[in-house]
């Protein structure tokens, strides 16, 4: 009987070991990656490959869900998306999806924005101008597919749509910036309207999901303002402005913290909202424009939260430390980035160390503190593209996933693979 409980208690234990990247920022979309046995720095100065493969254009980061590797991309001449599903393990690809699609009234030529979400089998594919596709995540089968722009009269934002579809229930939550209809709720099954809420603009920034004081609740950032929804309905508990200059550049997801939220903007600073409040208050605003950069005026890459100060690339490329409880800068660091006006760096936690993938491809292992940035370990994973965006020498704007591990990342020519298992 001992080796039994013995055998089924290491069956349990082993997934938490090796964990997938079946959505934004993670299982929990928080950049909180907790697997063990990793390398504690790279052995040389570029990453060696397990595997690439040639795809087309797109700033979606890769997901990982049992076995298989999902992304999306787009082609020109003629114009269409793609979904991709890659095997995990060798990269050959499963399957892959591809239709029809216009950018004509969206800004910047690469492709799709969301990242693939997985979940119970079914995958989830958010397309730039509102198409939405349900599939079977091991077959690309087409459940159901929905063209959200005139369903629901999106208000096409100047990037197009951008967050990544988050499960909550049985309820698909979409950040589209419809008429009367910013987020909505699907069926996740169906694709059968549930809810519609808020009239604000959308945004580029992915909802969260939450349980506070007990109560279920999403957190969604949009245009003008950061809410607290209800899930069952859609209803707004709580409201705080959060506009914006001359165009909606709302991208980083908002973070959470035990008692507080943080969302931070290129044109409009940091601001920080106390969530222990009823209803919930600011407790402090940072910044009101894009030359007053004392905080943190966020671009692309979420920040980290960690123990009363958050980490974080201002949209100059410079990295900072800021005091959570006022948004007052402790240190800033002009090495892990280019400095370089919207660059970016994507953030993920794991134990005591952060892995950091920057604009210029390059994979960062660091120690980060109130006393400082300490760089343990640098090297190349991938060449920067131009599609992202042009004009400089090419960057690397998508989130990677860190999934096994591995890395996986991709850039407007390649996905690639590579392993970060200490031997």
């Amino acid at each position: 009987m001992k080796a039994i409980y013995w055998f089924s208690a290491l069956l349990l234990a082993s997934p938490a070991t090796a964990d997938d990247w079946p959505q934004w920022r993670g299982p929990n979309r928080d950049g909180v990656w907790k697997e063990k046995g990793l390398i504690s720095q790279f052995s040389t100065s570029e990453i060696p490959i397990k595997w690439r493969v040639e795809i087309g254009s797109g700033y979606s980061g890769p997901t990982v869900a049992k076995g298989r590797v999902y992304v999306t991309d787009r082609l020109r001449n003629p114009d269409r998306e793609r979904i991709h599903c890659f095997d995990e393990i060798t990269g050959a690809m499963i399957w892959s999806k591809s239709y029809s699609c216009s950018y004509a009234a969206v800004k910047y030529p690469a492709g799709p924005r969301a990242a693939v979400t997985i979940h119970d089998e079914l995958a989830y594919a958010l397309g730039t101008t509102g198409l939405l596709h349900i599939l079977k995540a091991d077959t690309g089968e087409v459940i159901h597919t929905s063209d959200l722009k005139t369903r629901f009269d999106i208000q096409m934002p100047i990037w197009g749509i951008a967050a990544a579809p988050l499960i909550v229930d049985s309820q698909l939550i979409l950040q589209i910036g419809g008429k009367e209809a910013c987020v909505v709720a699907l069926d996740r099954k169906t694709g059968e309207t549930r809810w519609t809420s808020l009239s604000d603009p959308a945004s580029y920034s992915a909802p969260i999901y939450c349980e506070r004081n007990g109560k279920p609740e999403i957190i969604v950032w949009t245009g003008t303002n950061v809410h607290g929804l209800n899930p069952t309905n859609g209803q707004s508990r709580w409201t705080v402005n959060m506009g914006y200059n001359r165009w909606v550049i709302g991208m980083a997801t908002p973070v959470l913290g035990k008692d507080r939220l943080l969302v931070t903007s290129t044109d409009r600073g940091s601001l920080m909202i106390h969530l222990a409040d009823e209803p919930q208050t600011l407790w402090w605003k940072y910044g009101s424009g894009e030359d007053d950069t004392q905080s943190l005026h966020g671009f692309i890459g979420t920040p980290v939260m960690e123990s009363g100060h958050f980490y974080g690339v201002n949209k100059s490329g410079i990295f900072r430390c800021i005091d959570a409880s006022n948004g007052k800068r402790i240190w800033e660091d002009r090495t892990a980035t280019s400095q370089t006006r919207f660059s970016c760096m994507h953030i993920v936690r794991n134990g005591d160390c952060y892995w950091m993938f920057n604009d210029r491809g390059e994979l960062i292992i660091a120690t980060l503190s109130p006393q400082g940035y300490r760089e343990l370990s640098r090297a190349k994973l991938i060449e920067p593209t131009h599609e992202q965006l042009r004009g400089r020498a090419g960057v690397t704007w998508s989130h990677p996933a860190f999934a096994n591990r591995h890395i996986f990342a991709r850039s407007d020519k390649e996905l690639v693979c590579a392993s970060l298992a200490a031997e």
